[in-house]
Parts: structure tokens; C-alpha cells; sequence
């Protein structure tokens, strides 16, 4: 049920690209309103985006959330059983890539009260979903144990690379060096 639940997210959301990227870029010739005739007669002056784009499209809007969807705020913290069908975790993030499409689920797993856990990444394909029972909420299932995953690697978030500083804000003759350091030349 989990894999048709990834599937029909990455489908929908590959179909609503789709359909975005296929919105035309200018009014139809049909319209009849004075203010599209007056764009399309002299686009130079139609503003343009901060990105330099006219505006494509239009705006798609979602409703409601259908049954089978999962809202994050709700799955984060959804827990995690092992082979055993004992908690070895929970979820708590979701990596996904620029599409949108989820890449993996990131457990926590082990420590006290988030304290000393490790995270691993997971790809949705390795779980299973067990509904929930008497009101309860949904349940992730692995055939691992707790003791795989804490052996797993942990999972490593990007960090961007910080802009390289000087001491002295100077890299030119006459900046500071540190002391007992010869003097070079250039």
C-alpha cells in the first residue's frame, strides 16, 4: 500500500509539472478581454517576473487531502517497527529531491527523548505500511532490527560551504601573519 502511495505522489506530481510546463506562455487570440488584446499586441510592455520570465501559468489549487495521501506534519514522528514488530524508531524527516519527488525517510533510531539517536536514511520502498487499529495512526514496518539500523551509516545533511574569511580582511603585503613566521616574497 506504501509503494502505491509513493507512486501515486511521484505520478501526480510528475503530471502537475507537466501540465504546468504545457500552460501557454501567452493569452489565447480567442480571449475578447481588452487587457489581453493589449498585451498581445505590444509585449514590451508586460512586465515581466524578478526572474526575467513572463508569468506562464496559472495557479493550481489542491481542495482537500484524499485518503490515501499523508500530510508531513502528520508522518513525521510516525513510528517505526522492526522484523520483530517492536519499535526501533521513528520517522523524523523526509528528504526529497527539487521535483518533489521523496527520496528517503530519515529514522531516528535509539538514544533517549531524541538525545544520543543516530539517523538513518531510508528509501520509501523498504517499508511497509500497518494501519492503525482502534483510532491509532498508521505504523511504518522494516525487515530490519534495531541493532541494523544502529550498524547502518548514518545519515550525513548537507551543509553548504561557507565563505572563506580572512584574520585581517587583507591577503596583500603589509596584512598580519601569524608571529614566528618568516616574511615571504612575492
Amino acid at each position: 500500500m506504501f509503494k502505491k502511495l509513493m507512486m501515486s505522489t511521484a505520478l501526480s506530481a510528475a503530471l502537475a509539472t507537466a501540465a504546468f510546463a504545457q500552460t501557454p506562455s501567452s493569452p489565447s487570440s480567442s480571449s475578447d478581454s481588452p487587457a489581453a488584446k493589449s498585451e498581445s499586441a505590444s509585449p514590451s510592455t508586460a512586465k515581466p517576473e524578478a526572474s526575467g520570465k513572463m508569468n506562464a501559468g496559472k495557479i493550481n489549487f489542491v481542495s482537500s487531502q484524499k485518503p490515501d495521501q499523508w500530510l508531513a506534519t502528520k508522518f513525521k514522528g510516525t513510528d517505526v517497527l522492526g522484523s520483530d514488530n517492536e519499535k526501533i524508531g521513528d520517522v523524523s524527516d523526509i528528504l526529497f529531491d527539487k521535483s518533489g519527488k521523496v527520496e528517503a525517510f530519515i529514522v531516528s533510531v535509539g538514544g533517549f527523548l531524541g538525545v544520543g539517536a543516530k539517523e538513518v536514511a531510508l528509501a520509501p520502498s523498504s517499508f511497509d505500511v500497518i494501519s492503525g487499529q482502534n483510532g491509532s495512526s498508521d505504523k511504518l514496518k522494516l525487515s530490519a532490527t534495531k541493532d541494523q539500523l544502529k550498524d547502518a551509516q548514518e545519515f550525513a545533511r548537507y551543509e553548504p560551504p561557507r565563505p572563506a574569511t580572512t584574520g585581517a580582511g587583507s591577503s596583500g603585503p603589509g596584512g598580519m601573519r601569524p608571529s614566528g613566521t618568516p616574511p615571504t616574497m612575492r
